[in-house]
């Protein structure tokens, strides 16, 4: 486990656990060992605070490049927080530059290591469960490690988009885990990993009750608002492929 993930889980991870008492149901059907894949729906950055504090083992988020390259005062502390907590690499751009997060998961749960996927590639504009992209089917297939869904609910009452900091009193955070889902055998062609993705996504759907879209989520733009062509985005560091 990363330093900096170890101090989180003794002082972050104890206060998120008594200030919001989160309630977790299916812990049971994580792996204790070996490499996983957590595919959860995106609600609130708080979503990944939850994860981390309520799993014993260290979990891998994904970080935007900007957040490895900053200068100055500011630049070198976030430099040294997502490196210490073992974030992995995202390029913003696309092409080779933007698979480059993939080879940055595959050789850690292929050591037996916990890796999250956001499918939506971004978190959810209206709480409603947005068409996952295929990158979650890709990362299992090519690191031959099951994926167990993971549901969020309450977390954008919490801290809603927008907020910097999660808000006490303002609600039932839930954390649901599904059963390990095993790809293995399956092919690795554009139509299969659809049908993979979507399967994920129907897992994910039944932990959270969501409405369920059958489109891309918008992505964010820098600014914080949102275009409507679909495309992929990682103004949140939210790398799902």
């Amino acid at each position: 486990m990363p330093p900096l993930y170890s101090i989180g889980k003794v002082t972050v991870g104890p206060a998120l656990l008594l200030g919001w008492r989160p309630k977790v149901e299916g812990r049971e059907n994580i792996p204790t060992t070996g490499g996983v894949i957590l595919a959860a729906n995106h609600l609130s950055v708080a979503d990944e605070y939850f994860l981390g504090a309520v799993l014993p083992r260290h979990v891998a988020f994904w970080a935007k490049a900007e957040y490895f390259d900053g200068t100055g005062v500011r630049g070198l502390l976030t430099k040294g927080l997502v490196t210490g907590l073992g974030a992995i690499r995202v390029e913003r751009g696309g092409g080779r530059a933007a698979l480059s997060a993939f080879d940055g998961a595959i050789p850690l749960l292929r050591s037996g290591r916990q890796v999250a996927v956001f499918p939506e590639g971004t978190r959810s504009p209206d709480g409603r469960l947005y068409r996952g992209r295929t990158g979650v089917a890709r990362l299992a297939l090519a690191a031959g490690v099951p994926v167990v869904p993971v549901g969020f609910v309450g977390t954008a009452q919490i801290q809603p988009i927008g907020s910097l900091w999660p808000k006490l009193s303002r609600g039932t955070v839930t954390v649901r885990f599904g059963k390990p889902l095993d790809f293995t055998g399956r092919g690795d062609d554009r139509s299969e990993m659809r049908r993979i993705t979507d399967e994920v996504m129907s897992e994910i759907q039944q932990l959270t009750g969501q409405e369920y879209v059958p489109r891309y989520a918008p992505p964010r733009t820098a600014g914080g608002a949102r275009t409507g062509d679909g495309q992929p985005g990682n103004g949140n560091g939210d790398a799902a492929g």
